[in-house]
């Protein structure tokens, strides 16, 4: 993906890691459409900045997706990159069922069907332009998983497992797929990760993404620094102590 130049859509992004990402990229010249469920919030983006483009989508609803991306597809025939921002976090516990089913399918929902359905949408239009990409979302947990949040860790590593299979299915088209890792961010994914001292800032976070866009467009897997602690325990032949230093040390992190 090229810094600047595309139009792109972002649905998941009226808060948090997806707003500051689309702002950040607005900025560098290119068309941005920023999606969401609450019109409240999509309103002020609009309001506050000038030149975002919005539209209600609920990721969660597949025929709202579909209903979505063809409006986008129709007001922005130039859109080239689609990045599948939109996720949940939950803290479960798996030692009995009402601790956990509910909040379990939620997560699959969002977390996994969301992206899976976003790209089934748009895939057909993607490979209509010269220069497209895919940018999923997964984490630093796909890799080194956080004890409370099970069902958030596995969707992760799905979305991880999907993008590097994805890759070799759309190898010889025009799209790529580029896999965005975040740590612990500080957005209010979680309650108190905001406020965490093991949160990335969220500007530090972005301006790295950005920066690291930039220098290598092509990137299969963009990864912040602090995110290289999880991803890469297991090639360190560390894992367990990765996975040890993580649960006693961060209750929210992602």
């Amino acid at each position: 993906m090229h810094i600047s130049g595309n139009t792109v859509f972002i649905p998941g992004a009226t808060s948090g890691i997806g707003l500051a990402l689309a702002l950040a990229l607005h900025a560098k010249g290119n068309e941005v459409i920023v999606g969401g469920r609450r019109t409240d919030l999509l309103a002020r983006i609009s309001a506050e900045h000038p030149g975002i483009h919005t539209i209600q989508i609920d990721t969660t609803d597949p025929s709202g997706i579909r209903r979505a991306a063809k409006t986008v597809i129709a007001e922005h025939p130039a859109l080239n990159v689609l990045i599948t921002m939109a996720g949940i976090m939950r803290v479960e516990d798996w030692t009995r069922p009402e601790g956990f089913l509910a909040s379990a399918e939620a997560t699959v929902t969002t977390n996994l069907l969301g992206p899976i359905r976003l790209i089934a949408a748009f895939i057909e239009h993607l490979q209509t332009r010269p220069d497209a990409t895919i940018m999923t979302v997964s984490s630093g947990l796909a890799f080194t998983p956080l004890r409370v949040t099970p069902s958030y860790n596995a969707t992760k590593a799905a979305i991880h497992m999907l993008s590097e299979t994805l890759r070799l299915q759309l190898a010889g088209t025009t799209v790529t797929v580029s896999e965005l890792e975040p740590p612990s961010v500080a957005t209010d994914l979680m309650p108190g990760q905001r406020d965490s001292d093991f949160a990335m800032p969220l500007d530090e976070f972005v301006t790295e993404v950005i920066g690291l866009i930039e220098r290598d467009p092509d990137a299969r897997e963009i990864q912040v620094e602090r995110v290289k602690f999880l991803r890469y325990g297991e090639a360190r032949g560390d894992y367990a102590e990765t996975v040890a230093a993580v649960n006693s040390l961060d209750p929210h992190g992602r």
